[in-house]
């Protein structure tokens, strides 16, 4: 859509809004609505039963809408108590902890609902709620919320400072028609995003196909085979040897306990899970460091080039990462698993085995029922299908090959969700404080 910007402009009175259309008026957010308020701020939890009045959190506010999932609910007695921070349709939530200006219109599934520490505006006769949900999202409010919210450790603002943040307010006719234009190039733009992201997925589901066959069928057609033993596997080429992780290492070991409070800016590397990408590699460029005493449990949790290590806790547990090469001395902490291969298996082997279907499934049966995470024993016991060394650099040579051309357009994708992203936010935020005229356009 073309879009041209309006005949005249005057000053705002705002340096960061700078010039807005004539006719138009920039005021502060509490003179446009008839309230703002915030949601129970005291720890509701004796409040909690199985069935009541929903109540949000932050966790329900995500990309713009309410989502039910990890919805709680109040007693009617504590919502008539916390009578004030009850929701109505039309109002807009934002949270005000961590992902501070993230903002939601209530719709009307959760009218009379309440909120847990999220700040509410009320819906206004002065300026119309999506065209507020779009001004509380833009650009430039955020720059005013990270304004207000700098110097603290954890970003954070309040009604006091969300009243005075600064919006453009055009004439009602002329605010809806901002968001006919808004949600009609917003929504174009979000599908191309979706269809974007649909690629990816896609492309993830045939690099984890590609490694997962080869890995386990190896390279050769019309291979004699022979059956792997594991019903979820079927069979393997008959020259391949079943054994398990314990037979192909010379080493399995976990991170060291207690370390935390040693972790700062100085000392050498400290892998932890987070570390772990999901391209088999650790990003030693962002690795946190430890104060290392020169004892046995430092050589014992040293990491060195050639190791495999396996996230054993946490929401990553199950991912692989292999250390081609440790840039300095580096060890890992206690969510890790460090596996030291033996000259019969070539590392990047073992990982792609590991991270492949066959690998990830075997780790998911092993936390089966209650059991959370992985022990060292799930590690050693884990399958692994062996070809000849040569093989195996022949198969590591190929899925190589084969997934930096998959990541190459993985990488397309997300420069494109980018670069969408970018235009959606440029487009919200000259709609918004009147850069483009929109009167006019159907």
């Amino acid at each position: 859509m073309k879009l041209e910007p309006y005949p005249k402009y005057k000053s705002s009175g705002v340096d960061w809004l700078d010039e807005i259309p004539p006719h138009w008026e920039a005021k502060k957010l509490k003179f446009c609505v008839p309230g703002i308020t915030v949601g129970i701020v005291v720890n509701p939890s004796s409040y909690y039963v199985e069935e009541g009045i929903p109540c949000l959190r932050s966790f329900n506010i995500s990309s713009g809408t309410i989502v039910p999932e990890s919805l709680v609910f109040i007693s009617p007695r504590a919502n008539n108590f916390h009578s004030k921070s009850m929701l109505h349709e039309g109002d807009i939530v934002l949270v005000r902890t961590g992902r501070t200006g993230i903002a939601a219109i209530v719709t009307n599934d959760f009218e009379g609902a309440n909120c847990i520490d999220l700040l509410i505006v009320r819906r206004s006769d002065r300026i119309n709620t999506r065209l507020l949900y779009y001004i509380l999202n833009s650009e430039t409010s955020n720059s005013q919320i990270e304004a207000f919210s700098c110097g603290a450790i954890q970003a954070h603002f309040n009604t006091s400072t969300l009243a005075e943040l600064i919006v453009p307010l055009p004439p009602l006719s002329e605010q809806l028609a901002m968001v006919h234009v808004l949600d009609c190039e917003v929504t174009k733009i979000d599908e191309l995003i979706s269809d974007q992201q649909d690629i990816i997925a896609l492309l993830e589901e045939t690099r984890q196909a590609v490694i997962s066959h080869t890995v386990t069928k190896g390279l050769t057609p019309n291979v004699g085979m022979k059956p792997s033993g594991f019903a979820w596997l079927g069979e393997l080429p008959e020259h391949w040897e079943v054994c398990r992780v314990k037979t192909v290492s010379t080493f399995i070991t976990s991170g060291p306990r207690g370390w935390s409070e040693r972790v700062g800016d100085d000392g050498h590397l400290f892998v932890q899970s987070g570390d772990l990408n999901d391209s088999l590699q650790v990003e030693f460029e962002t690795v946190k460091r430890v104060l290392v005493e020169d004892d046995a449990e430092a050589k014992r949790t040293r990491l060195v080039s050639g190791d495999v290590v396996v996230c054993i806790t946490g929401a990553k547990t199950g991912n692989v990462a292999v250390c081609a090469s440790v840039p300095e001395v580096a060890y890992v902490n206690q969510h890790l698993c460090l596996i030291r291969p033996s000259k019969f298996v070539l590392p990047k082997f073992l990982g792609l085995l590991l991270k492949s279907k066959v690998g990830q499934t075997y780790f998911e049966f092993s936390q089966y029922g209650l059991k959370q995470g992985l022990g060292l024993e799930d590690i050693r016991e884990a399958p692994v299908f062996l070809p000849p060394l040569t093989e195996q650099a022949s198969i590591v040579v190929y899925l190589e090959l084969e997934t930096s051309k998959i990541d190459a357009l993985v990488y397309e994708a997300i420069s494109s969700i980018e670069l969408l992203q970018e235009r959606r936010s440029a487009l919200i935020a000259a709609v918004v404080t009147g850069k483009v005229d929109v009167r006019g356009v159907a």
